[in-house]
Order: C-alpha cells, then sequence, then structure tokens
C-alpha cells in the first residue's frame, strides 16, 4: 500500500504528486525546484500558509496527472508534526476525490534542519493512519482507501530508512486495529468476542494467552472485576497477554480497561454520549495492539498486558451504591457511585500482574475520567505516577510520536478524600473537585512495591470529528506511544 520510490519524481506515474511548500523558504534542492512554475508566489492563492493549496495539470516532463503544492507555514513552525498532518490532509482529500494512488515529494531536509529519516517517517506515518476507513458495517462503500501511496526520496536515504519503514508500517497497523476494536459496535464485541478477538491476533506472533473465566475469577477473589460485571448478561474476562523472547530478564506490564459497553451501572449515565461508550474498551485495545506490534518487531523484553473485560449494566444483579466488595489483593471498597467501574477492574489486574510477574514497572491505561478531559480536553492525556523519571519517559515518548501526555499531580493529602467509613476505601471522592487525581491515587493503593504510572486516555482515545490523519472515532492512542517507550529503551534507567 505504501513505497519508498528511488526513482526521479518525474518519472512515478500517479493520480497526484505532492509537494510541500514552506511559506518563507525554498525547502527543495535546487533540482527539484526547477520543475516548479516559474514563480508560485504570482498566484494570489498561494502563499506556501499551512492550509493553502495550488493544483496544477499535464506538466510537460512529469508523469503524474496533477501535481498539487501544500502549504506548511513558515519554517521556524515546521516540525514532524508537519508533515504527518500534510501527509494526512493529501490522503484524505484524495480519497474524497476518488484518486486510487498518489506520490509525495520529500524536501531537502538540509534545509528544514530535520533529519531526513525523520521526515520519511512522519510522511509515512500521516499517510499510512489516513488511509483507513472504517467500512465493516457499509454495504455502499462510497470510498475507498487508495491503493498506492510513494513517498520519492533520494537512493541514499531510502537506503537509510528501509528498515525504519517496514517498523512505521507495523506499528501503524496496530494504530489502525486498536481503532478497529474501539468502532467495532458494543453488540459485535461482547466481552468473550472481544478477547477471542485479542486472542486469535496475538497467537500468530507467539504470544501466549491465558483467559481467565468468570469462575477463575471468582477463585481469585477478585471482586472488582466480578461485581461491576454482575448486571450484565455477558460474563466478565481477564486475559493476559505474555510475550516472552529468549534471554529476557527485563519484565514490563501494560493494563488496560476493557469495558466493552459502560451504562454506568445502576447509577445509569444521561442518555447524551451514551453512543461513545463502546469506545471505554480503548484502553484494552490499545495495550493489546502494542503487544502485538511488539512481538511483530522483536522487542528483546518481556512484555505482559493484562486485559479486564467487563460489561457493565444495570439489572437486578448489579452492583449497588454502598456495597462493599473485596479486590484480589485483600484490600475492601465502598462503592459510591457504579459509575466509577473502571478503577475496579484495573485494581485487581494491577494486584495481580505485581503478584504473579513482578515486573520492573507497571503502565495502566484507561478512558477512566471525565475530569481529566475537563482539565487537559480531548487531545491530551494525563499522566499519573508518584516515579518522575517514569512519567517523563512517557511524555518524552507522547511527544516523539505525537501523542500529547502531561504530568499530573498526586497529592498525598487528596487521598482523604477516599476514606471510607465502613471500608478501607471509597471507589469516589467525597468532594466533587480533581476526580482525575482522586481516581489515580485510589488506583496507587492496589500497587505495593513495584514503579507505577497511570495514564487517562479518556479524551484523546476517541475523536468526534476527523481530523489530518484519522476518522471520527477510535484513535488507536497510546499504541505508538507504548511502542516508542519500548523501542526507544525509555524505561532502561527508570
Amino acid at each position: 500500500m505504501i513505497e519508498l520510490k528511488t526513482a526521479r519524481f518525474q518519472n512515478i506515474k500517479t493520480d497526484a504528486l505532492i509537494i510541500p511548500v514552506c511559506e518563507d523558504t525554498d525547502i527543495h534542492s535546487a533540482s527539484n525546484t526547477m520543475l516548479f512554475p516559474n514563480n508560485l508566489s504570482e498566484y494570489k492563492e498561494f502563499a506556501g500558509k499551512e492550509g493553502d493549496k495550488i493544483s496544477f495539470y499535464g506538466k510537460q516532463g512529469i508523469e503524474a496527472d496533477r501535481i498539487i503544492f501544500f502549504g506548511i507555514g513558515k519554517l521556524s513552525d515546521i516540525t514532524e508534526e508537519t508533515f504527518r498532518k500534510t501527509a494526512g490532509k493529501a490522503v484524505r482529500e484524495s480519497i474524497a476525490k476518488g484518486f486510487e494512488n498518489l506520490a509525495f515529494l520529500m524536501p531537502d531536509a538540509n534545509k528544514l534542519k530535520i533529519e531526513a529519516k525523520k521526515i520519511i517517517q512522519a510522511t509515512g506515518e500521516g499517510a499510512y493512519l489516513a488511509n483507513n476507513i472504517f467500512l465493516k458495517y457499509k454495504n455502499k462503500k462510497e470510498k475507498k482507501p487508495l491503493e498506492k501511496i510513494y513517498i520519492a526520496a533520494k537512493p541514499e536515504k531510502v537506503a537509510q530508512v528501509t528498515k525504519l519503514f517496514a517498523q512505521i508500517k507495523t506499528v501503524c497497523n496496530g494504530t489502525l486495529t486498536a481503532r478497529e476494536w474501539a468502532n467495532t459496535p458494543s453488540n459485535d464485541k461482547k466481552p468473550k468476542i472481544f478477547a477471542q478477538s485479542i486472542i486469535e491476533a496475538a497467537k500468530k506472533h507467539n504470544i501466549k494467552t491465558t483467559l481467565f473465566s468468570e469462575k477463575e475469577i471468582s477463585d481469585l477473589k477478585m471482586g472488582g472485576i466480578l461485581e461491576v460485571a454482575a448486571g450484565s448478561e455477558a460474563k466478565p474476562f481477564m486475559l493476559i497477554l505474555d510475550y516472552n523472547p529468549k534471554n529476557t530478564k527485563e519484565i514490563y506490564a501494560f493494563v488496560g480497561k476493557g469495558v466493552t459497553f459502560d451504562s454506568g451501572g445502576i447509577n445509569l449515565k444521561q442518555g447524551s454520549g451514551l453512543e461513545g461508550m463502546k469506545f471505554d474498551m480503548a484502553g484494552a485495545a490499545a495495550v493489546a495492539a502494542s503487544v502485538i506490534t511488539l512481538a511483530k518487531l522483536k522487542s528483546k523484553y518481556r512484555i505482559i498486558a493484562a486485559l479486564p473485560i467487563v460489561e457493565n449494566m444495570p439489572s437486578g444483579s448489579a452492583l449497588r451504591p454502598g456495597d462493599v466488595i473485596k479486590s484480589f489483593c485483600g484490600k475492601t471498597v465502598e462503592v459510591n457511585n457504579t459509575d466509577a467501574e473502571g478503577r475496579l477492574i484495573l485494581a485487581d489486574a494491577i494486584s495481580y500482574v505485581e503478584k504473579e510477574y513482578k515486573p520492573k514497572v507497571i503502565i495502566d491505561i484507561a478512558t477512566l475520567t471525565g475530569a481529566c478531559v475537563v482539565a487537559l480536553g480531548e487531545n491530551i492525556a494525563g499522566v499519573f505516577s508518584a516515579d518522575k523519571k517514569l512519567a517523563d519517559a512517557i511524555i518524552e515518548a507522547g511527544d516523539n510520536v505525537y501523542e500529547r501526555c502531561w504530568a499530573m499531580p498526586m497529592p498525598a493529602d487528596y487521598k482523604k478524600f477516599l476514606k471510607s467509613g465502613v471500608a478501607d476505601i471509597s471507589n469516589i471522592s467525597n468532594s466533587r473537585w480533581g476526580g482525575a487525581i482522586t481516581a489515580s491515587l485510589f488506583l496507587s493503593e492496589f500497587v505495593k512495591n513495584t514503579k507505577w504510572a497511570h495514564i487517562d486516555i479518556a479524551g484523546p482515545a476517541s475523536a468526534k470529528k476527523a481530523s489530518d490523519y484519522c476518522e471520527a472515532g477510535g484513535t488507536g492512542f497510546g499504541v505508538r506511544l507504548i511502542t516508542d517507550l519500548i523501542l526507544q529503551d525509555r524505561l532502561k534507567n527508570i
């Protein structure tokens, strides 16, 4: 679908040749600009500003049907993300116009002061992620992805990035897998169905899978998982993925929230927005897709994933406000709001992973609180950890792939808001403020000695509107972040 091309860009037969143009600086080599129009600035509608576009057709000496110049703004503002966005826009617009293929001409990296391989990588990621349409439930497929996307670069640059380009495809495929799981409606991803789909994907890549049934969860005394699922006809499961390469000592564990639909339980959510509750398993999707991606890329570390998978529904057997449950680690929890269910299932999974595998680091990722969206908006995840080095490593990984994260506080004195008169802890704060903080503090109570971080992706896990390289719906947020975290060895010195 996407290929690196060493041929001269003039010789690439394609529906459109995309050329990025800077507002205030020529960013292409002289040999390339010779074939540009004499002076682009003569055209009033095109100044090279971000969002500017101008097309030329049937230019002599160029095999492409049309050349489209894309403005990318001022030199001082150009980053790798600029090329992701530009590639994504070009692909999405080409799909809308019914094109079958297109090609991108890479600028001169020396003029941009960005490594050539990083420009190629960002362009490849943006193009690959944008060339994806969720058509599973469409009888009439009005749009279809492009058949071919070419990235034209000098032969020596292609040689440098060939291996990297294969990695780009693998990581982007992981992101698209997570998106597809998230976008699938809840009636087609009941806990058992969702768990089995992950198992089928994982078993192809040397990943051991262990699926705990309701009885086994009960035998393990995982009260959080059991009770959250008690109101649903769908049985709960906990899935363990274990990627264990030879000659590895380090173990990293990831825990993903897998609520396939969250009605709120007895504390029923309001009607507005309920249709988006199919995305409440986005954390589990991101973690599962990340482990599969790391296995494909033959990560040198052992990676454990724990995925508690449930449906949160109201019924005569549902968990009630005021109930007290006993978690896997023995801590009792007073449930004062059944809509604060994600932390209950995560608590069991975190405790189990720590006891069973003794990993160096545990990171959980979850669509946990609306409060985090209030604090950081819809495009930034909150990172909570008592270990600054760990939080910094996650933030650096997010910056590198533009899955942005922000460090949030975990003040010890806020634990007083989780006090219960009848149990060890309450599942929700007795204050209306700081809900994302108290949720993370709740989770921290179920970690004994392991370095741990919580990533709240309630905002960026799904999008109401399409962005430059993602349709509306599930975003797959977390896959590129987690894979970067491991592949770049950012946890090595934690």
